[in-house]
């Protein structure tokens, strides 16, 4: 029999979890992509462009900006209400949990190798030719930490599992019935 839902019974791994997924999706509001120089000349011209044209935050960048905090969201959600419950937990709600954390990683570190890609190759070669590099912003650090923290703590959580399933389950006495 299940036991409903309170907000004590989650544990802080659990917490954490959620606040990773949050985390993430905060981020993506953030600037993750960013257009600088070292030239003084070409920092006024940047400087007079529209903001969104120099800084892009994760939506209005790649699929690989604003997908990976999606799934850690979800996950943060998902381990927060279901993650009381033993059958689910012993069943490999934790490893998924990680799968997804490693996942989302992954396309975060990929997004960090194709950030040129978000601009056309013409636009690429006027940047080169003006001293242009396009950068990482705060928002990509943020949701990289974000998701190696999700990873981190769920990585625990299974140790937790473990450590759960090793010891003798409680039985409740059995009321009797006349």
């Amino acid at each position: 029999m299940t036991q409903p839902f309170s907000v004590k019974s989650v544990t802080w791994r659990e917490w954490l979890g959620l606040a990773a997924g949050l985390l993430a999706l905060g981020s993506t509001f953030l600037p993750w992509t960013t257009l600088s120089t070292n030239k003084p000349d070409i920092e006024v011209v940047l400087a007079q462009l529209p903001h969104s044209d120099v800084v892009r935050d994760a939506w209005h960048s790649s699929f690989f900006a604003w997908c990976p905090p999606l799934p850690l969201l979800l996950a943060g959600l998902i381990v927060v209400v279901f993650g009381r419950i033993r059958k689910v937990r012993v069943s490999g709600l934790p490893h998924l949990w990680l799968v997804v954390a490693a996942a989302s990683l992954l396309l975060m570190v990929l997004g960090w190798f194709t950030i040129d890609w978000e601009f056309d190759a013409d636009q690429r070669g006027i940047f080169d030719a003006a001293g242009i590099a396009i950068g990482p912003g705060f928002g990509r650090f943020l949701g990289l930490l974000a998701a190696l923290l999700s990873g981190v703590v769920a990585f625990l959580d299974i140790r937790a599992v473990r450590a759960e399933s090793r010891q003798p389950r409680k039985r409740q006495p059995r009321s009797k019935s006349r």
